[in-house]
């Protein structure tokens, strides 16, 4: 027998959006489950150390979160959907159905992996990545690491390598100067942006910035080749920290049937998606950072605990956040030049093993597949995907169930729930 547990509203994803989309709900008064694959609310951003000493707000919300009626169901990945807002997920290895009147997704997002020869070696580590990795204990302390990619992660993940011992020779920011400082100019209207940023940057004053600088191949693990367009430097290391920003997951949105336009679900003012009582907000409604993840969670759970009214009053102070992550995604949005490092034999698909060439006769991203089964490894193209949008413009928008590897007793599972 299958075990079924039934909420008034659930929320999919406990990191921040969804932990304020939870408590809101439940103090709207509703019942409510918050589910998440891992083993503790908080997401990439408040994992780890994050939760002992980390931000007033970190801690401010996960307590607010334990203090209310929501219940966190941990250790849960949604595996398919089985008739209105009837989930069927995974939990420790068992089936678990989650029936709800209302959902909220709060399903996050995942690093941007543009290929390069050497992308795959053992040091190459993505910047979000190693955040995660200093959250969970690793050390860097005395390994000298190049930090070369895109976007404002950059810069926490800079401070916190040289708070944590680890030399740090050069941070690389793809963005065109004359991009990065126009951006910086028009953040006179958010002050404190201005000064969390000049808060990181005190952290690694001895590390050289360069601005239109980006890796091209990283050489064994020794050392990275970087370029300004102009010319090639050599650049010895122990780790090459590279990536270019983030991507929002939409694979469950898309299942549900939601609109999803230009990378991101489609939403009204109180964060209701296309489809009925189906709400969304943090990354996948755009990239747009924690404050702007919050204040989203906040008014998709209060409309879906029924406090429109509440809800309606948010909507001011989210439009301005959302008007600073538009300039700030604009001005660090990736330069095509990242695509002319691939060469013939760098891998495309680290799961199936496809390098780049094995995609030049395919048209699009269907023939590709049948010819070289590029992203039909276990990531599902999580990975490559988002890459082959950039390099050769194959977009997918189609999603099939199940949206992540599962046990066959799960997959079993899978039957109509009350006729549906």
């Amino acid at each position: 027998m299958v075990e079924t547990l039934r909420a008034e509203v659930t929320v999919v994803g406990a990191g921040p959006a969804g932990i304020a989309a939870a408590c809101r709900a439940a103090e709207a008064g509703r019942r409510v489950l918050l589910l998440d694959e891992n083993p503790r609310a908080g997401g990439q951003i408040w994992r780890g150390a994050d939760r002992r000493r980390g931000s007033a707000v970190a801690r401010r919300w996960l307590a607010r979160l334990a203090d209310s009626s929501a219940r966190l169901v941990d250790t849960t990945a949604v595996v398919d959907l089985l008739g209105d807002r009837v989930l069927l997920t995974e939990r420790q290895g068992e089936a678990l159905v989650v029936e709800s009147e209302r959902l909220v997704i709060a399903s996050g997002a995942r690093e941007l992996f543009l290929p390069f020869p050497g992308w795959t070696l053992p040091n190459v580590l993505g910047v979000g990545g190693a955040q995660a990795l200093l959250k969970s204990g690793a050390s860097f302390r005395r390994r000298t690491v190049v930090i070369a990619g895109s976007g404002p992660l950059l810069l926490p993940v800079a401070a916190a390598l040289a708070g944590a011992g680890a030399r740090l020779p050069l941070v690389a920011e793809q963005a065109p100067h004359a991009r990065v400082r126009r951006f910086a100019l028009s953040c006179w209207r958010f002050p404190e942006k201005l000064l969390e940023a000049a808060r990181y940057r005190a952290a690694f004053l001895s590390t050289a910035l360069r601005t239109g600088v980006w890796a091209v191949a990283a050489r064994g693990v020794e050392a990275v080749a970087l370029t300004d367009g102009r010319r090639r430097r050599i650049e010895p290391c122990d780790f090459l920290l590279a990536s270019y920003g983030l991507v929002p997951n939409l694979e469950l949105p898309r299942l549900l049937g939601c609109a999803v336009a230009g990378e991101r679900v489609t939403v009204d003012d109180l964060q209701l998606t296309t489809v009925d009582n189906v709400y969304c907000a943090g990354e996948p409604t755009g990239i747009g950072g924690l404050e702007l993840a919050l204040v989203e969670g906040e008014i998709a759970g209060l409309a879906a605990g029924g406090a429109d009214r509440e809800a309606a009053a948010l909507i001011g102070r989210r439009r301005r956040l959302e008007r600073f992550q538009a300039a700030l995604n604009s001005a660090f949005a990736p330069r095509r030049e990242l695509a002319e490092r691939v060469e013939a034999e760098t891998t495309i698909c680290r799961c199936e093993d496809v390098v780049s060439r094995r995609l030049d006769p395919a048209g699009s991203l269907r023939q590709a597949k049948l010819a070289t089964r590029v992203g039909m490894g276990p990531c599902q193209g999580r990975v490559c995907g988002p890459a082959l949008v950039f390099l050769r413009g194959w977009e997918s928008d189609r999603v099939r169930p199940p949206l992540r590897v599962s046990t066959l007793g799960v997959l079993a599972s899978r039957k109509p729930q009350d006729g549906n």
